[in-house]
């Protein structure tokens, strides 16, 4: 069975076809970054514009030599994200879905970056434990099975990769600001400045990030002669306390749930530091740590056409929109 899958949250145009034996067929994305990155943020009415222009030479690209014909079902995303970027992909998944009288199914984006990483590792079984971290999202979240998620932890201010971005905006980094913090702090010292970890001793799962880009903030105003030695070491610093602050927090997640396997998933997963960081107590928790391919960390469609695999075909064909800009994981139904 062939699923094609489209996803159109956010900036990125994206199309991929999953086949439910042969994995990914075909798969491409249009990114919006460039355009963006001169207003130092997505602007929602830029990007659906651009999802109309480009969507359709991203199909052609995705499909390369396969025929729309043996497409079975269409998967696309219908929240959360902006309303009107996913308006785009919506009508044109109906489109898609009419003329070629296939079914249609709705597929919520943050269930997609939850299972990416079983696209890849087969091995991974339910239950899990998830650590979604982007630049909308940041959650800790308990995968019982298909359609059972539960929100056992989450950001109480500002995403993860959010924060990112703001502290790479007082550094003077273009944005997004994730990869530029990371490659600036390649060359500083991460104990340069100890700032805080905020909830980092509470006695939940949930986090806070708007206190330690505050201090962030603070520090920078405080020094006169911000040179790149000292923007190095900010951004180590920053990149650390973040680092840590996730790290308790998913090994308190796996001492309250017993999971034994656990993912990262979302932007903020492409991460090297990050990665490394939580590779480093596996043997000691006695888990698996699974990441999505660098590829796959960001919005993607092919995390979309593989949930819309997994999916119960509809019994009866929808013309109704089912888009929605909030959309939470524990209102999904089968």
């Amino acid at each position: 069975m062939k699923t094609l899958g489209i996803e159109t949250s956010c900036d990125e145009t994206a199309i991929a076809i999953y086949d439910s034996e042969d994995g990914i067929m075909g798969e491409s994305t249009y990114s919006q970054m460039e355009m963006h990155a001169e207003y130092g943020g997505v602007v929602p009415e830029l990007a659906s514009r651009d999802h109309c222009l480009k969507i359709v030479n991203v199909l052609k690209d995705a499909l390369g030599n396969n025929s729309i014909d043996d497409i079975d079902r269409i998967a696309y995303t219908s929240g959360p994200g902006l309303l009107g970027a996913l308006l785009i992909g919506e009508s044109f998944a109906q489109g898609l879905s009419t003329a070629l009288d296939i079914p249609l199914l709705s597929i919520n984006h943050l269930e997609g970056h939850l299972m990416s990483p079983m696209m890849e590792f087969p091995e991974i079984k339910m239950p899990f434990i998830c650590l979604l971290v982007s630049g909308g999202h940041s959650m800790i979240v308990d995968v019982k099975e298909k359609g059972n998620y539960e929100i056992i932890g989450q950001s109480q201010d500002d995403a993860v990769g959010e924060a990112f971005d703001k502290v790479a905006k007082l550094l003077d980094l273009p944005y997004p600001g994730g990869p530029h913090i990371e490659k600036l702090a390649l060359e500083g010292n991460p104990n340069a400045y100890d700032f805080p970890r905020p909830m980092i001793h509470s006695n939940n799962l949930d986090m806070s990030l708007s206190g330690l880009k505050t201090a962030v903030l603070y520090t920078v105003q405080k020094i006169k002669d911000l040179d790149q030695s000292k923007k190095a070491d900010i951004a180590a610093s920053f990149q650390k306390a973040v680092t840590d602050l996730l790290v308790v927090k998913i090994k308190k997640a796996v001492e309250e749930t017993n999971r034994k396997d656990v993912i990262i998933a979302g932007g903020v997963a492409a991460n090297k530091f990050i990665r490394n960081e939580f590779k480093k107590f596996e043997d000691s928790l006695d888990i698996k740590v699974y990441y999505p391919d660098l590829k796959y960390c960001g919005d993607n469609a092919a995390m979309i056409a593989f949930v819309g695999s997994m999916m119960i075909t509809p019994k009866e064909p929808t013309i109704k929109s089912k888009v929605r800009a909030r959309w939470p994981l524990n209102e999904l139904k089968e």
